[in-house]
């Protein structure tokens, strides 16, 4: 039987040689205490001991049944609750008594205290087997940390600073209800007009006069919204003509939907209905209406939009994991298949254009998990600090040397590297998975194989959590943004990369240093335009008021119309850099990860200089056609 860990050894590097152990476990255990982890060689080894473990369970617990889980599917029973199938209550209970949904939560509330880290690598381990059970997997003790986070933000969790323990938070029944299996939570953002425009949820959080919260309003495409405790945004602000009002109006609240007693359930929430998907079979996806159920504010009103921000970046950085796992067993599938059916008296794996399609899913996927490791560390980190931070305790002195106690910093990495990650795991997912169905020829688009389903599963990943393109415009935004505030470190970056292009040493460092000169030139090429726009705008302006008009006043919709159709494209670029760069960090110290850099970065370079080409040569006649449609609505809106 597999074991998805131990036959994995581009995971097992990062396990064994390259993730920053001793960081984590200096701010993990904090704390102390007799069972703490004392070094990073000791965490290395109990850690690599619960990954076996993990591997293990999800090859011959999950990924043995996938089909079946597929089939099963999750189904709303005659009183209104979802129901897993027998294959999945039988996973879960199994996890229950493995005691892994508590790994990441201090041992004072009931867990193991490991770093957030272990619970993202589990995520592809389990998602190897089956993304749906990862996916829920996730919302147990994933949940609980939320919850966990939530009340240190909002200042309800106390810490004794003697012993260092928490002596009291907020949400501990709940905390404690997820980590034992018993119940989990999830989160509800999306409404049937509110989607990734935000500003427009219309559900609501009203307070009567005696102090009490209750939320109203309909949530749709909730995952795993059939669980106990849910973490929703909902309109406590009325909306005004200021554009702020849209995401400042938001607030967020822990709902319990239901109580269970004597007499049975009792619901605050409803279950309207589960999706019929695509994929993604083993896990719910549910439609719920909220009729006044009692609410419990989180934070200060209007501070929704903030609190949602710190639940998603985990969340990306969790799919991208996912989506690691998803290519893992698209790729295992092809090889397995590949090397097993012959044509033209050898194995089809030894044709040119089905070799270069394997390699080519190989290092993708390599090239995706050094973005996952780096987006997970530094997300962790920036965490970490900001809790220890809250309680007045030194990271500097935790960290002793070992790591950087930078909170600024590793927050403007985690950010930097988030929507990379999501954008690149999801679009890989998608693409590797198809490829693993064009292998099979016609056998993968039949059922026996399994083929179809991993692409019919991967098809979730550039849609939830955030779109594609919402993710390439939050680069896009960022990139742009940073250039605006502070040209000169713009100015010297693209003329470092281009010294450094032909000055290296090392022909690796050389052509990355080409890689990111592209890079720098999209970004340029896209702010140039962009700027061309904003001065044509001034025209006809007092030149005194050009400073303020310039440098001020940006109107993103109008503005960055150029740089909003490119966004996909100037992410993609940045993507393949970011991949390179954590590559060549590697390659620094460790021989055997050059191969790895040079089969990624030789599909890079004509990736990158064909999608700069684009940019520069294309886009300018729809925008064009769009600026005159946008020209007609106005005059149609003026005239009624």
């Amino acid at each position: 039987m597999d074991n998805y860990y131990k036959n994995n050894e581009d995971l097992r590097f990062y396990i064994e040689r390259w993730i920053d152990w001793e960081s984590l476990v200096r701010l993990t255990e904090w704390g102390g205490g007799e069972d703490a982890l004392t070094s990073g060689d000791e965490a290395r080894e109990f850690f690599g001991e619960i990954f076996g473990l993990v591997g293990e369970f999800s090859a011959r617990e999950i990924g043995a049944h996938a089909e079946e889980i597929d089939h099963e599917k999750v189904k709303l029973n005659d009183e209104g609750e979802a129901e897993f199938g027998p294959r999945q209550d039988q996973i879960f209970s199994k996890l229950k008594e493995l005691g892994l949904h508590g790994l990441c939560v201090p041992r004072e509330l009931g867990g193991l205290n490991a770093p957030l880290m272990v619970l993202q690598i589990n995520n592809e381990l389990f998602a190897r087997g089956d993304v749906s059970v990862a996916a829920h997997y996730g919302f147990h003790g994933g949940m609980a940390l939320v919850a966990l986070a939530y009340s240190i933000r909002e200042g309800t969790t106390k810490v004794d600073l003697e012993t260092r323990e928490i002596v009291e938070t907020r949400f501990s029944e709940a905390i404690a209800e997820m980590i034992e299996g018993d119940a989990w939570g999830c989160m509800d953002i999306t409404e049937p007009d509110a989607g990734s425009d935000m500003a427009k949820i219309r559900s609501r959080g009203e307070l009567d006069e005696d102090g009490q919260w209750y939320v109203s309003g309909s949530k749709i495409y909730i995952t795993s919204g059939h669980g106990k405790y849910h973490f929703v945004i909902a309109r406590t602000e009325e909306l005004t003509d200021d554009p702020a009002s849209g995401l400042g109006g938001l607030s967020m609240f822990m709902v319990p939907t239901y109580e269970d007693g004597p007499q049975g359930r009792e619901r605050h929430v409803e279950i309207v209905r589960l999706e019929e998907k695509l994929g993604h079979n083993g896990s719910a996806t549910a439609a719920l209406s909220f009729d006044r159920a009692p609410a419990h504010l989180i934070g200060e009103r209007g501070e929704g939009f903030k609190y949602m921000l710190l639940l998603m970046n985990n969340a990306r950085v969790g799919v991208g994991f996912e989506c690691l796992g998803l290519c893992e067993s698209a790729l295992s599938m092809a090889r397995a298949y590949a090397e097993e059916r012959r044509s033209m008296g050898k194995p089809i794996a030894r044709h040119e254009m089905l070799a270069d399609y394997m390699l080519e899913m190989q290092r993708d996927i390599q090239g995706i998990r050094a973005l996952a490791m780096k987006a997970a560390y530094h997300e962790e980190m920036s965490q970490k600090l900001d809790m220890l931070e809250r309680f007045g305790v030194s990271g500097e002195e935790l960290l002793d040397g070992h790591g950087s106690a930078k909170l600024s910093s590793h927050r403007r990495k985690s950010r930097a590297m988030t929507p990379l990650l999501k954008y690149l795991g999801a679009e890989k997912a998608v693409e590797i998975s198809r490829r693993a169905l064009q292998i099979h020829g016609g056998a993968g688009y039949t059922k026996d194989y399994g083929a179809e389903k991993l692409l019919r599963d991967a098809m979730v990943m550039p849609i939830y959590e955030g779109t594609s393109q919402i993710q390439a415009l939050m680069v896009m935004k960022d990139e742009l943004g940073g250039m605006i505030k502070s040209p000169q470190r713009f100015v010297q970056a693209m003329a470092q990369a281009r010294w450094r292009s032909v000055s290296a040493k090392d022909p690796l460092e050389r052509r990355l240093a080409k890689l990111q000169f592209i890079g720098w030139s999209a970004r340029q090429q896209l702010l140039t335009k962009t700027a061309a726009n904003k001065l044509g705008a001034l025209a006809g302006e007092p030149i005194t008021t050009w400073p303020d008009r310039f440098l001020k006043n940006w109107n993103p919709k109008r503005d960055f119309a150029f740089a909003m159709l490119h966004a996909e494209r100037l992410t993609k670029i940045l993507a393949d850099v970011a991949v390179c760069e954590a590559l060549w960090e590697q390659a620094r110290e460790h021989e055997d990860r050059r191969e790895v850099l040079e089969d990624y970065i030789e599909r890079a370079e004509p990736r990158a200089r064909f999608l700069l080409d684009e940019i520069a040569t294309t886009g300018s006649r729809l925008l064009d056609r769009l600026a005159a449609m946008g020209d007609d609505d106005e005059a149609e809106g003026a005239a009624e």
